[in-house]
């Protein structure tokens, strides 16, 4: 734990390497590693120190509240947090996610129908503006607008050195109920009794997601938190996570594992490098079957295209990366399901409901309603000269249609016009007038869709 001393000299550190950036050069992070699918400008000049903003300062156990710095990843919260019997409300299925970049950009994760997305849990956060101003912004002080601005934002409102959140008390276990729904109708109705009653067939839910592999199979599994002992399955070593799903009707973990259920096989996308094969999986160490491991081999072939020169190989005539999460209203589902298999065809699609308790500009969820993220994650074969984004853009324009919004942490293709009705830019840009009125941030648009 750091400690608030720690934690001090962390922020001066902070505020003395802003003062080092020259007066109209953009201000970003000195930040290697990021979650994020999109291209992202190169800064050839110093960048904010952030490297002492990484860890807990301190737990309050009798409150059931952290503070936690922007750069802690939730990987290293939990393993604060938990020892004490408490998780975050949401924990994101990755690792190294951070806080701070789960409330700029947004998380989601099974517990988010029950307590809706991690900026929820906020209950003041530090703000580094780009004005250099450190201010404290909370729910109900002078820097209010900001507060309930700032998640979706992505930086370019400035960024989160301290957050105080809530926690939740939890037991040791977790013990699982994969429910198979026969079509997306079927999966809406066991959601809404979930949602109405926070339980299913007189069962307790604490949690849940869901897994579509096919429009006739869809898993939702249903979480209950339990101190009820018993055996526990392990799938950071032979066994994949995703495939359990389909092969087990009930499963127990311990809550450690799962919270990072998914992390190991980065959902089912660790296959792409051929660590699901049994032969490969044995000699693949465990410490590196992880997301951000994965994250990087995707890194080493976008730079030296070793995916491509395969693909010229096979007669590919052309792929397009369709990494997406999407919320769409519950009702319109079975809608979304049904064009995305015929216009995309990517299974599995990963389903988490959501419901937000009250309303947040730059990413306006009508408080209440209930809500699927779905995820998907991949590749599409295209025809050849295919100009860049076709399939993405598609999916944009399907979401809007059916009254959904999309998460900005990937590649979009939005219109300006568009995206402004759908992010509240004219907001962004009044607090960017107060905040930083050099303009030394980019803009939400400039980062999620020029790419600077």
């Amino acid at each position: 734990m750091q400690g608030w001393e720690q934690h001090h000299r962390a922020v001066e550190a902070l505020r003395a390497s802003y003062r080092r950036i020259g007066p109209g050069d953009p201000v970003r992070l000195a930040k290697r590693t990021s979650n994020l699918f999109r291209p992202r400008a190169e800064s050839s000049g110093p960048g904010l120190d952030v490297s002492g903003l990484d860890g807990v300062i301190a737990i309050d156990t009798a409150a059931g509240t952290a503070d936690v710095q922007g750069m802690c990843t939730y990987e290293r919260l939990v393993d604060e947090v938990l020892p004490h019997g408490f998780i975050p409300t949401v924990v994101p299925q990755l690792r190294t996610i951070t806080l701070g970049g789960a409330v700029t950009g947004l998380g989601i994760e099974s517990t988010s129908l029950r307590n809706g997305l991690p900026h929820e849990a906020v209950l003041e956060m530090d703000i580094l503006t780009g004005s250099g101003d450190l201010v404290t912004a909370t729910p109900d002080n002078e820097h209010a607008e900001l507060f309930e601005a700032f998640p979706n934002s992505y930086g370019s409102l400035g960024y989160a050195v301290r957050l105080r959140i809530r926690l939740e008390k939890v037991p040791r276990f977790v013990a699982l109920r994969h429910v198979r729904a026969n079509g997306a109708t079927d999966a809406v109705k066991i959601v809404e009794e979930v949602a109405d009653s926070a339980a299913y067939d007189g069962q307790r839910v604490d949690a849940i997601d869901g897994t579509a592999f096919a429009p006739d199979e869809i898993y939702l599994t249903l979480a209950t938190f339990t101190d009820t002992s018993g055996p526990t399955s392990d799938y950071t070593g032979q066994d994949i996570y995703f495939r359990s799903i389909r092969e087990r009707r009930s499963d127990r973990l311990t809550m450690l594992d799962y919270l990072w259920r998914w992390d190991t096989d980065w959902f089912w996308c660790s296959g792409a490098f051929g660590a699901q094969h049994p032969v490969v999986r044995r000699v693949w160490p465990r410490r590196w079957r992880r997301s951000d491991v994965y994250h990087k081999l995707v890194g080493l072939d976008t730079k030296y295209g070793a995916s491509k020169l395969l693909d010229r190989v096979k007669g590919v005539p052309g792929r397009e990366k369709v990494i997406q999460d999407i919320e769409v209203p519950l009702e319109r589902l079975g809608d979304f399901l049904e064009w995305f298999d015929a216009e995309v065809g990517m299974r599995p699609v990963w389903l988490c409901p959501l419901r937000t308790t009250r309303a947040w500009p730059t990413y306006p969820l009508e408080p209440g309603r209930l809500y699927v993220n779905a995820g998907f994650w991949g590749t599409v074969v295209v025809p050849a000269h295919t100009p860049p984004g076709t399939v993405n853009r598609r999916i944009e324009e399907a979401v809007h249609r059916l009254g959904g919004h999309k998460s900005l942490y990937s590649e979009a293709f939005y219109d300006r016009p568009t995206f402004d009705s759908l992010y509240d830019t004219a907001r962004l840009d009044r607090l960017r007038q107060q905040y930083d009125p050099d303009e030394r941030l980019s803009t939400l648009y400039d980062k999620a869709v020029r790419n600077s």
